[in-house]
């Protein structure tokens, strides 16, 4: 009998940005494609096309949501949370702290719920004092109730062991895939649409919010007064006044380049060209960011917070969170423009193995009392 399972807690896929969003787009195609189960996974209508209802094997569905931080995680994941009793689905999987709030709610739906913890999205320096505490409550009701708990670092492990005493969790990490060969000509014009050259440039991927610290980044690299453009992948899911003031102080410094958002070979070669790679985070779960960067062989100078040091690097690509003069330090010595060998590094986070691992849990549940 095909084990049928339903994705909660993700704004959707494909190529929606963000953790989360990337980490459900690359397991759940080689999840299906290893075991034959059939996932639907559930996404928000902000974020999604309608049409759009199969994904490398993967069903999804849209359902509403409203387009507000605030509001969007948790009224999606309770509307989603009831499509769950005429859907079939045998598990649903939740992911995050935030849609981890609906975990009791699924349980006394009679379903059985496996919740995936992606960090403490409450350290977000975004979320005032109400939505922390929000935050901390679904993590705690996810933690407790859910039928089995996988963790994507040692860190988030020591957590819940620490704060709810859940000694059960299953440390799967996070993932990233081989870097992807790419035609000369291709690289050569997305390169030249955006002004930039092959080991040209510093590249930071990820959403305009506080905590990324891009606004260390920019003060850094204007301190450091290099001759190579800074270029920030990304933007912001909802404007906010730091978004604002941090496209601001990116388009008044010299040698910054925003590109928004951008996908598919456009982002594979904005990437992978890159001198450096610059991850200024204040708070991560486990950087897939980096560990794309590693995958494309790039030397990288990270912050020094538990998720990145967990990684492992050499200990000269760390500089301490928040310190701009040590970034701009770093930055000002910059490093040759050569290929780094992370191999080793990167064995742990075969998406292979991830997707063996998750449905080795999932199977685990489907016989089980739980």
């Amino acid at each position: 009998m095909t084990m049928k399972i339903t994705v909660l807690g993700t704004r959707g896929i494909p190529d929606v940005l963000g953790g989360v969003e990337t980490h459900c787009q690359h397991l759940y195609p080689e999840l299906v494609k290893q075991s034959g189960a059939q996932v639907c996974v559930i996404a928000r209508s902000p974020y999604v096309d309608y049409r759009t209802s199969e994904y490398k094997g993967v069903k999804t569905r849209a359902v509403w949501a409203p387009k507000k931080k605030s509001l969007e995680a948790i009224i999606h994941s309770a509307l989603g949370a009831f499509t769950t009793l005429t859907d079939g689905s045998d598990i649903v999987h939740v992911h995050a702290i935030g849609p981890g709030l609906v975990v009791p709610l699924l349980r006394l739906l009679g379903k059985k719920v496996v919740f995936t913890h992606h960090g403490p999205d409450y350290d977000r320096q975004k979320w005032g004092g109400f939505a922390k505490t929000i935050l901390k409550m679904g993590e705690r009701f996810a933690v407790r109730w859910a039928s089995e708990v996988i963790v994507i670092s040692d860190v988030i492990n020591n957590i819940i062991k620490e704060k709810y005493q859940r000694f059960d969790a299953h440390l799967i990490y996070n993932g990233v895939l081989a870097a992807p060969a790419m035609a000369n000509d291709v690289i050569s014009d997305i390169l030249r649409r955006h002004e930039l050259e092959t080991k040209g440039y510093i590249v930071a991927v990820g959403r305009f919010v506080e905590e990324k610290g891009f606004h260390d980044l920019i003060d850094a690299y204007a301190a450091a007064d290099l001759n190579l453009p800074l270029v920030l992948i990304g933007d912001t899911d909802h404007e906010t006044l730091y978004s604002s003031e941090l496209k601001a102080k990116a388009r008044n410094t010299p040698g910054v380049k925003m590109t928004g958002f951008v996908k598919g070979d456009e982002l594979k070669a904005l990437f992978s060209q890159a001198r450096l790679f610059v991850m200024p985070s204040y708070h991560e779960g486990l950087p897939i960011a980096l560990l794309e960067a590693m995958s494309f062989s790039l030397p990288a100078f990270v912050s020094d917070i538990p998720a990145n040091v967990e990684v492992g690097l050499r200990d000269d690509s760390y500089f301490p969170v928040g310190n701009v003069d040590a970034l701009a330090e770093k930055l000002s010595a910059l490093p040759p423009a050569e290929d780094v060998d992370y191999s080793t590094y990167l064995e742990k986070y075969d998406w292979q193995k991830i997707a063996a691992q998750t449905m080795d849990v999932y199977k685990k549940l489907a016989v089980g009392p739980k």
